[in-house]
């Protein structure tokens, strides 16, 4: 039987129940790209995640807590949610093994933010006060409709694998990339400005967006699309 790709999954983190958990969307995208999801452990230390990374061919950063703003040097803003350190304790840790041993990485909503910040850039950590617009980054169930629509930037890996110059997305986020990070490119903005779509310069794969395709992936070409070319990457 032909070996399947393995992405670790960085978990959810439930503060009320104190637990971890995981949305359904993240791995059936995985598995329904032809690859294999397993969850990290929150806590794990530096050598455990050595150890899993043997084993691993690609990591997948998902949604989640507002970011502490302390990751890109800034004072937290009362507006700002509350951050789970621990997450973001992982995912520096997480992301500077895969950046050693180039391997793959996608990032999703609260993903785009984190690899943002832990590159160098910033963010706006409250965007109805510090970046007003007509533009619902919020939306209501259901979540597997377009809530808006984005503009692919020409001579990107986004434009190359839609084929296309406006592509409509959901949107349910509270955060979003402010300053880019030298080392990133954009690839896909938003009506109001924001930039929803990032690569890595130089990398093998290093994708994130601001949309969710793990609950789209079923009705949207474009979103099973990016997780397929993602798992091609860990082949």
């Amino acid at each position: 039987m032909e070996r399947k790709p393995v992405i670790g999954v960085i978990p959810l983190y439930d503060d009320e129940k104190e637990s971890i958990w995981m949305l359904p969307g993240y791995f059936n995208g995985i598995s329904a790209a032809g690859a294999i999801p397993v969850m990290l452990p929150l806590n794990a230390g530096i050598d455990e995640l050595i150890q899993l990374d043997k084993f691993i061919d690609g990591y997948l950063f998902t949604g989640g807590h507002d970011i502490n703003p302390d990751m890109y040097n800034e004072k937290k803003s009362d507006k700002c949610g509350i951050p789970c350190d621990a997450r973001d304790g992982l995912e520096r840790l997480v992301f500077d093994i895969a950046e050693k041993n180039d391997k793959p990485i996608l990032g999703i909503c609260r993903g785009i933010q984190i690899i943002n910040a832990l590159m160098g850039g910033t963010l706006y950590q409250d965007l109805p006060t510090e970046h007003k617009s007509d533009t619902e980054h919020h939306m209501t169930p259901p979540y597997d409709r377009i809530q808006h629509y984005d503009n692919v930037i020409e001579d990107t890996p986004l434009f190359e694998l839609t084929g296309k110059e406006k592509i409509g997305v959901n949107s349910y986020h509270h955060q979003a990339v402010k300053e880019l990070a030298e080392s990133l490119e954009p690839m896909a903005v938003s009506e109001d400005g924001l930039i929803e779509a990032v690569y890595g310069k130089n990398r093998k794969f290093l994708w994130a967006v601001q949309w969710h395709p793990e609950f789209s992936y079923k009705t949207d070409d474009i979103s099973l699309k990016i997780f397929k070319a993602f798992i091609a990457a860990c082949n």
